[in-house]
């Protein structure tokens, strides 16, 4: 399973954050600085347990105001 986790830091402490993320390498396929109303982007792959485990996790690094996670679906549109 594959998800995105979109994350607001606090100003300033991006840096900080990129390097805390980059310790938790174990479900993390990418960490990417964005721009628009999130200013990390994580892409995710690992069972949804794992997936959600990580996420909490995240709330521990002070400097993370918010996530929003997108988790993958299969939709079957019947072709």
């Amino acid at each position: 399973m594959r998800a995105v986790c979109l994350i607001t830091i606090k100003p300033g402490k991006t840096d900080k954050v990129l390097e805390s993320l980059h310790k938790k390498r174990k479900l993390l396929k990418e960490i990417l600085p964005v721009t628009g109303r999130a200013d990390v982007c994580v892409l995710l792959q690992g069972s949804i347990d794992e997936i959600n485990n990580m996420v909490i996790d995240f709330k521990k690094i002070k400097e993370i105001v918010t996530t929003e996670t997108l988790i993958e679906v299969e939709v079957n549109l019947g072709w």
